[in-house]
């Protein structure tokens, strides 16, 4: 039987290596947009992926990308985290009258 690739496979392993590269990098909070990105795609692709196993190639691309959204995932929110105690250190510090 010939197996097709299955649909939206590369796009999970885009995204999820996008969510972290984004969130190591540039973006921070940002990043967590492409992770629901991938992990939305992730669920249909799995969903297409059960209805069908002996069809479809490239399920294991579909697992990898959703370990890596959800580590972008969490990259993110430890960036936001850290983001909000930044800014609250400085606005602290000039309310306070420390920072001129």
């Amino acid at each position: 039987m010939n197996q097709q690739p299955l649909p939206g496979a590369s796009t999970v392993m885009t995204m999820g290596i996008i969510s972290i590269v984004g969130s190591l990098i540039c973006c921070g909070p940002f990043a967590a947009i492409f992770s629901i990105i991938g992990l939305s795609k992730a669920k249909s692709a799995e969903k297409m992926y059960n209805e069908n196993p002996e069809s479809y190639s490239g399920f294991e691309s579909v697992k990898t990308g959703k370990i890596l959204s959800y580590i972008g995932l969490g990259l993110s929110l430890i960036m936001l985290v850290l983001t909000i105690i930044y800014f609250g250190v400085i606005i602290a510090m000039i309310s306070s009258g420390e920072f001129q």
